[in-house]
């Protein structure tokens, strides 16, 4: 009688983690994302260590989480992941403002984002 169970929201070989509220727009945020994108979690997370963008930190984290899920509660192995989808959301944007000449308001918009990171377990071709 009860509901039924909603579907999963990832493959059996996938994994996701996902991070929300990280203080940058989300133009920025897409740029270190592109830098993930297809390649082997291990490289994407050399790239994000010596990566010069704030936000990188917090991407690293994101995919440190993805990575952790696929082992622990997926039961995948962590060598044969690759990054498969690393997408860019909008969230809140904070309204601040400044006062300036002749009376008038200058806006200051404070954009927040949000990051999704799958991971995808691939056999390595002998």
């Amino acid at each position: 009688m009860g509901k039924e169970k909603n579907p999963p929201r990832v493959a059996e070989n996938e994994a996701m983690a996902v991070s929300r509220m990280l203080r940058t727009s989300p133009q920025k945020l897409n740029l270190v994302a592109a830098m993930i994108r297809n390649k082997p979690v291990d490289k994407a997370l050399a790239d994000l260590t010596f990566s010069k963008r704030r936000i990188a930190e917090d991407v690293k984290k994101t995919l440190q989480s993805a990575i952790a899920n696929a082992e622990n509660n997926h039961g995948l192995d962590v060598d044969e992941l690759v990054v498969a989808e690393a997408y860019v959301g909008k969230n809140l944007v904070m309204k601040r403002g400044r006062p300036r000449a002749r009376g008038r308001f200058g806006r200051i918009m404070k954009p927040f984002s949000q990051v999704t990171i799958k991971v995808r377990q691939i056999e390595e071709q002998a």
